[in-house]
């Protein structure tokens, strides 16, 4: 007995219709081109730090909470311990770092800090912001940022040609503009997400589910 063929225009005939193609990472363009257009959206960690030629900042958006107690955040940049570049070079060195939290107002100023400029050249500067000293950790964060996390370095961990950096908040700074009653409100902090190439997506289009019991 064969099966019945499904009415054009039904859910089977859709399902039907789908065409699903499996492979290695590397066989839809490339592993990054895939994980990054997939992986969406995702939130962009804006880090400052110090090191031994001055002032840095520059966006991450392999970034993420991995903890609440202690609070715990991650970025990963593409680089190794043993080849660090500047923001994780500057984290092992002085074991601090400040993770300031990107919106709509602030996505120009984060674009332009991923530059590539000369050492002498500061980032804060390009990107048109103001560095300002953070209150319990050796770095720098963003004055004009609506929410920063300092962060105590906890560990480095290499992932291929990657680290992931996780940090304890120790120290937050938050603009009473996107709290009510005390508390941080998601409503009215604007960030802005990472998709892939040059796109991003803002939080503006928001809607609520409630969870199940």
């Amino acid at each position: 007995m064969t099966d019945p063929v499904p009415e054009p225009g039904s859910e089977d005939a859709e399902r039907s219709d789908r065409r699903v193609r499996g492979g290695e990472p590397d066989a839809f363009g490339s592993p990054y081109r895939l994980l990054s257009g997939a992986v969406v959206p995702r939130p962009i960690a804006w880090v400052s730090s110090r090191g031994p030629a001055g002032e840095n900042l520059a966006p991450y958006s392999f970034f993420n909470v991995v903890a609440v107690d202690p609070p715990t955040l991650m970025f990963a940049p593409v680089a190794t311990t043993t080849a660090p570049k500047d923001t994780l070079a500057n984290a092992l060195e002085t074991e601090a770092f400040v993770v300031n939290v990107v919106t709509a107002d602030l996505v120009e100023s984060m674009n332009a800090s991923s530059a590539t400029l000369p050492p002498d050249e500061s980032e804060f500067e390009h990107a048109g912001v103001t560095p300002i000293e953070a209150d319990r950790v050796d770095a720098p964060r963003v004055a004009e940022a609506k929410v920063s996390f300092e962060c105590e370095l906890s560990d480095a961990i290499e992932v291929g040609g990657s680290t992931m950096v996780l940090g304890e908040v120790v120290y937050a700074h938050v603009d009473e503009a996107v709290t009510t009653g005390g508390k941080l409100d998601t409503e009215k902090l604007d960030a802005v997400g990472r998709l892939a190439g040059n796109w991003y997506a803002g939080t503006d289009d928001r809607f609520e589910i409630e969870r199940p019991p």
